[in-house]
């Protein structure tokens, strides 16, 4: 095709970026851990970014896939995290993972087919790589840790609630 005849790059308005409270809610339990994570919160700021981007994206199932794709990345860490044993957050971790691959392939399709801007591209590119970074470094690290260290396999035993005479 001759470059005259390709489409137009469809512009994007430049990233928003959004005031946000320090935590997103103020209730913390043992379960709860993972909003403790860089990964975690990153990979959220990753689904924030694809859904800005994927605004923009006329094709709404590649704009669905991309948000669930990208939205999979976070949630697998906290589906990981809530599980009962060592090897079963490892595999939601991978799958995580499987999910980061997913996305960027939606993305650096939309890419080639001029959907996304260059510029949204190279924003979403190096966020997600500081992404897949961290969660490599989580799977390795937990992959490194002897199963039985500071994982525990059952809830804490709650204490028993007073007696109130009366």
């Amino acid at each position: 095709m001759h470059p005259s005849n390709n489409p137009p790059i469809q512009q994007s308005p430049p990233s928003r970026q959004r005031e946000r409270p320090a935590k997103d809610t103020v209730r913390r339990n043992l379960n709860r851990g993972y909003m403790k994570l860089d990964v975690w919160e990153r990979g959220m700021a990753l689904f924030e970014l694809a859904f800005e981007i994927a605004q923009h994206i006329q094709d709404w199932k590649l704009r669905s896939q991309i948000l669930d794709a990208a939205q999979s990345v976070s949630a697998n860490i906290a589906e990981g995290y809530g599980r009962r044993t060592l090897p079963e957050y490892i595999l939601f971790l991978y799958y995580s993972k499987g999910s980061l691959a997913e996305v960027l392939t939606r993305i650096i399709g939309s890419k080639r087919v001029r959907l996304i801007t260059p510029q949204d591209f190279e924003q979403f590119d190096a966020l997600h790589y500081e992404v897949e970074n961290k969660l490599l470094s989580l799977i390795t690290s937990l992959e490194s840790e002897p199963a039985t260290k500071n994982w525990q396999t059952r809830l804490p035993t709650p204490m028993p609630s007073p007696r109130i005479n009366g």
